[in-house]
């Protein structure tokens, strides 16, 4: 069963990594990072844990994960319990909701985003000027 659940993406939690997520669950959150990502960037990773996409993606993006904690706010929604809170997301920055998907906060705006297979790292450093 470990198997398929993890073929379907049947977990909401994000791996063990560097990265140290903090999990978005509430509209205050929301209002939080965008007012962080003024003294520092801040990506949103939006989860779906019935797609297996996602857990490849969010797995991948773990995995190669090498920034220094200081480099990177790093939020997860999970969008299956908050839905209304990505849609709240999506509103907040201009950007249409996928899943999976990858924001980019600086200065209280959404200066990238991808989904599904664009999803990557290097692409994220080259927009952080790292």
């Amino acid at each position: 069963m470990k198997l398929f659940g993890s073929i379907l993406g049947g977990t909401n939690k994000p791996e063990n990594s560097s990265l140290s997520w903090q999990h978005l669950t509430d509209q205050l959150m929301l209002e939080e990072l965008k007012e962080v990502s003024f003294e520092q960037p801040v990506m949103v990773y939006k989860h779906s844990t019935r797609c297996g996409i996602s857990s490849m993606m969010l797995s991948r993006l773990e995995r190669n994960y090498d920034l220094e904690q200081d480099a990177l706010r790093c939020y997860f929604l999970d969008l299956i319990k908050y839905r209304n809170l990505s849609e709240q997301l999506a509103e907040a920055f201009g950007v249409r909701h996928e899943s999976p998907q990858v924001m980019l906060i600086r200065n209280g705006k959404a200066v990238y985003h991808a989904s599904h297979g664009d999803i990557d790292l290097t692409t994220i450093k080259e927009f952080l000027g790292l």
